[in-house]
């Protein structure tokens, strides 16, 4: 039985240090295989955060349209913007990170799986610090993959999300329960709030619809569909919806994306991509809705020992009022109100004589 148990907890602590969380700090990758507080202050001031240099490598006019929308954060007093990406398995999350900072902070591979654990990537430019967290996949084998939904919280612990990425692809022409599931799990996890500071990535915008249907009106009908279907698993109900609606975004991550005169990378229906994503985050980063900070109880939920302890009192009163006060009430009318036995009648009248 021991031996068991000792192989049980090798076993375990394997599988921790082969699915630690990276965070990217420039020079290299280092794995974290705890996230006490202290440690994750630690591990967050000892980052060595980048220069922004990828910027450089987009059209000048791109370029340009960046540079405002940062000029335009740190008008907001915003020096600092983490991004949150998510989303199910092989839909282009990583690519659109690596597109988003314009180098490859993240490896990719058609030929291979997704890797198990959160990456973080930071780079500064001109005062302004931009930190995109990569995530796993979060389904497997049709299901849930509870343990990666853990290993993404607990790395997220004591970070704040300014913008959640959702990521789904355009050339899909049907949603499932499995895009239900994966935001039900995300709605659990952070909070129903967090879809306030969300947007929906569709990658391979660079994709020609069927049946000759019009570019924008497929884009149209499969935005719809999918928000429908995350708006369901998100428990958010439809006036709620209507008043603050998710953004839907298009990406291609191709090296084959199409160009303008400009030089920028455009879509079929001829919008550079990245400025637009990039426009849309800066919105969502600054609307009223507050940022989602990731803390225990957000985690763990609140204890529910503690929790039960403060129905306690309530309970007790409860029972006192409505169910021992009432039935105290009925005993003492119905010894009142009881008639004596003939007996005991004229007992009680002996008893009474003698006295005189």
């Amino acid at each position: 039985m021991m031996k068991k148990l000792k192989a049980k907890e090798e076993e375990n602590l394997k599988f921790e240090k082969l699915n630690s969380p990276i965070v990217e700090d420039g020079s290299c990758c280092y794995q974290k295989l705890h996230f006490s507080d202290k440690e994750e202050h630690l591990s967050m001031a000892s980052q060595i955060i980048r220069e922004w240099s990828g910027i450089n490598t987009f059209a000048p006019a791109t370029q340009t349209k960046l540079f405002e929308l940062l000029g335009k954060l740190k008008q907001e007093n915003v020096n600092s913007l983490t991004i949150l990406v998510m989303g199910k398995g092989g839909v282009g999350k990583s690519s659109t990170v690596n597109s988003i900072i314009g180098e490859r902070v993240v490896s990719i591979s058609p030929f291979q799986s997704e890797g198990p654990r959160p990456v973080m990537v930071s780079r500064s430019r001109a005062g302004f610090t931009l930190n995109i967290i990569d995530t796993p996949g979060l389904i497997e084998g049709g299901y849930i993959n509870d343990m990666a939904l853990d290993i993404i919280k607990r790395f997220l612990l004591n970070k704040t999300i300014d913008v959640l990425l959702y990521v789904d692809r355009l050339d899909v022409y049907r949603v499932d329960n499995l895009d239900k599931l994966v935001s039900k799990a995300i709605t659990d996890s952070f909070g129903k709030e967090i879809w306030n500071k969300a947007i929906v990535a569709l990658t391979h915008a660079q994709f020609s619809p069927p049946d000759g249907l019009p570019y924008d009106e497929f884009f149209s009908q499969r935005s719809e569909a999918l928000l429908k279907v995350l708006r369901s698993g998100a428990r958010i109900k439809k006036e709620a919806s209507q008043a603050g609606s998710i953004p839907v975004v298009l990406v291609e991550n191709s090296g084959r994306c199409n160009k303008n005169d400009s030089d920028e990378k455009v879509l079929p229906n001829g919008t550079a991509w990245i400025p637009r994503l990039v426009q849309t985050i800066t919105e969502i980063a600054l609307n009223k809705s507050v940022s989602i900070h990731v803390d225990k109880n957000l985690i763990e939920g609140t204890n529910p020992n503690q929790r039960g302890k403060l129905w306690i009192p309530l309970v007790f009163a409860l029972q006192y009022f409505l169910i021992m006060k009432p039935i105290k009430g009925l005993i003492e009318s119905d010894i009142a109100n009881e008639r004596k036995p003939a007996w005991e009648r004229r007992d009680a009248a002996f008893r009474k004589r003698d006295l005189y």
